[in-house]
């Protein structure tokens, strides 16, 4: 959830009135925001005094201004700044009117070419212009803390789209967006000195000076031949170097009147919805307020024969029909009318909102009446049944008519909401896996191991390689696209996580030995390989691993955890295991050693086949249940071989317990 900072004499200053703190918290929350923290800078830095050690003098220059940090939902970009939270507040309490956004079309445009090159690196750009716009320092250090925001939450740290924004007026359209291997320009983080694309990257990269660049490095850093992607002017002069800086001739200063705008993407959809945020968050602050000026994009083949073209910002607004007694009932106990449902939409900029009295269900008149005449005129004499509400181009959030309620209950009020007993009753209880895992818990600590929870994402190094097994990518489920190298796959075995936990424990005492363990799911892929038959491709399989790790081995330890286990669940050891565990000269009578589940019993074995183990110091446990389940394997112990150990940087012999728990149910 993305936390907004905000000067609190500055938002007070846009909504044209003062609120006590316990006032503005109690707005936030019939807002549906939160207002997380009431800080300063002086009082950040003194939280952090005794780690930074800032001197008193240093301290005394910070500013002792109020900040409000306000968590807002991820989905809401227009309350990203204090134009977009300001202005939200104001309509919320009836003291403004939803805006309307208009695109002034002139007798040309300025002209965007893009080119084939583009397209296996950042294929998508759009475009627009903010005419005579006047900035304050405060709206235009707002104006860069939103393409922050935006980056951080959006835009996927600029992965899916990167947003640059240029003095028009130092510029000359028409522009152009191609992909160029020779590519010289000055960036925005120098002043005279030009680089190569190369050489900033590789600075970028390795300068300790540019750490806020280097993560953005990396998503074209590799251009494989395909060239780096870049928007130049009709002169050549470079703008941009997406998604990394931009080029220091075309910078933003408070004296600039135009400003160009420009976002490259992966992905289209979000691109439209970041520039219809820039556009609308701070077009007020030109002298035609809510105005901006389109830009023509046109997409060009080899031979500069235009094969698609474009008018950007879409500033795309649309209706949406939502039935009153659906509102209603995702609400809860309330009895709005459509009259009162109108009123509410003008709170949270659904507006305008019209009744709909539908005569029939026929999908072509309700459009005919949604898109063409927009009027509340009596279709019929029945009792009105929905509301037509617009979406403006600052709400991309509205996506289904639930949304369209859960706003609407925002501005009912929830604490209007009566409070009443559910009509169905229901009766809950715990799966069965989980009270049984639940159980194993507290008796398996009781035996002296500690419980440890890992990651549930790891290598294939880790889940295969190290532990001395062939990479399995068929039952492993993959990510397409990982974070880093350590989440690759969910992991199939429990083991790597343990063995790190034994790993970043190195300084514990091992001298009594070090027993952990965990229960837990790994996931297995569902195909011919298995027999999951799940619909999702994959599913959950609930597991026991444990670890003892000291100056011995400690298999007699590990062993006997697994006779504990599954004397738990009741389950016998067959005849064959019972004889040849017995010491010459015990008793015959096999009978003391059974437990009261009927026909469940396992057998242990010698493995000789896992690599994991050291080689005749390893197990398997096959159960068998007298029906359907004969001598199934449903786990593993024994003796790490040391390799895996070495894999694992540890420097005890170890022995584990890996076992399925679902079949003991």
């Amino acid at each position: 959830m993305p936390t907004l900072s905000i000067e609190r004499d500055a938002l007070f200053n846009h909504l044209s009135k003062t609120y006590t703190d316990e006032e503005f918290e109690d707005l936030c929350f019939e807002f549906g925001v939160e207002l997380d923290e009431i800080t300063s800078e002086r009082i950040e830095a003194e939280k952090n005094a005794a780690t930074t050690k800032i001197k008193k003098i240093a301290l005394d220059k910070l500013s002792r201004s109020i900040i409000y940090k306000i968590d807002v939902p991820a989905n809401r970009y227009d309350l990203l700044c204090i134009e977009g939270f300001g202005r939200a507040l104001k309509i919320f309490l009836n003291e403004c009117d939803v805006p309307e956004f208009t695109a002034i079309i002139g007798d040309t445009f300025e002209t965007m070419t893009v080119y084939p090159s583009t397209k296996s690196i950042r294929p998508h750009v759009v475009c627009a212009i903010l005419r005579d716009i006047t900035f304050t320092p405060e709206s235009y250090k707002s104006f860069m803390d939103l393409q922050d925001q935006l980056h951080r939450n959006l835009c996927r740290h600029r992965t899916l789209v990167a947003i640059g924004t240029h003095d028009l007026d130092t510029i000359n359209g028409p522009f152009e967006y191609h992909a160029k291997e020779d590519i010289n320009f000055v960036p925005l983080t120098h002043d005279n000195e030009s680089f190569d694309v190369k050489d900033l990257l590789d600075l970028y990269l390795n300068d300790p000076n540019y750490k806020h660049l280097k993560p953005y490095v990396p998503i074209i850093y590799e251009s494989n031949g395909n060239g780096y992607p870049v928007i130049q002017d009709s002169d050549g002069t470079v703008l941009s170097l997406p998604p990394i800086i931009n080029g220091s001739k075309s910078k933003i200063t408070l004296q600039t009147k135009n400003v160009f705008i420009e976002c490259t993407a992966t992905d289209s959809t979000k691109a439209n919805v970041v520039l219809d945020t820039m556009v609308t968050m701070f077009s007020e602050y030109c002298s035609h307020q809510y105005t901006v000026e389109p830009v023509y994009v046109s997409y060009v083949d080899e031979k500069g024969h235009e094969i698609d073209k474009f008018i950007t910002p879409q500033l795309h607004t649309r209706t949406v029909r939502v039935s009153v007694d659906y509102i209603n009932s995702m609400i809860g106990d309330v009895s709005l009318s459509p009259e009162d449902i109108v009123d509410l939409c003008y709170k949270v900029q659904l507006a305008p909102a019209y009744v709909y009295k539908p005569e029939t269900n026929n999908e072509s008149i309700i459009d005919d009446f949604v898109n063409k005449d927009k009027k509340c005129t009596k279709i019929a004499d029945s009792e009105p049944k929905y509301v037509v509400v617009t979406v403006p181009p600052t709400r991309s959030d509205i996506l289904h008519p639930v949304d369209v309620a859960e706003d609407i209950g925002i501005a009912y009020g929830y604490n209007n909401i009566p409070k009443r007993t559910p009509i169905a009753s229901c009766v809950g209880s715990e799966q069965p896996i989980n009270a049984l895992t639940d159980k194993l818990r507290d008796e398996i600590a009781r035996a002296g191991y500690m419980e440890v929870l890992t990651h549930g994402l790891v290598s294939y190094h880790d889940n295969y390689t190290a532990l001395r097994r062939p990479i399995d990518k068929i039952t492993s489920a993959s990510l397409s696209n990982p974070a880093n190298i350590e989440y690759q796959i969910v992991r199939t075995t429990l083991l790597p996580g343990l063995l790190k936990t034994l790993q970043y424990n190195k300084g514990t005492s091992f001298l009594k030995g070090f027993k952990v363990f965990e229960i837990s799911d790994v996931v297995i892929t569902d195909n011919e390989h298995t027999t999951c038959n799940t619909i999702v491709g994959t599913k959950n399989v609930r597991k026991i691993c444990a670890i003892y790790a000291g100056p011995t081995s400690g298999f007699e330890i590990i062993h006997g955890l697994v006779d504990r286990i599954l004397s738990l669940c009741e389950v016998s050891p067959s005849i064959a295991c019972i004889k040849n565990s017995k010491k010459k000269g015990d008793s015959n009578d096999e009978d003391k050693f059974r437990v009261v589940r009927e026909n469940y019993e396992y057998s242990i074995i010698e493995d000789k086949d896992d690599p994991l183990f050291f080689t005749g110091r390893a197990a398997s446990i096959l159960l068998s249940n007298g029906k359907n389940m004969k001598d199934v394997c449903i786990g593993k112990f024994g003796i790490l071989h040391p390799e895996v150990l070495k894999n694992f940087d540890i420097a005890y012999p170890a022995s584990i317990l890996e076992m399925d728990l679902e079949c003991l149910l």
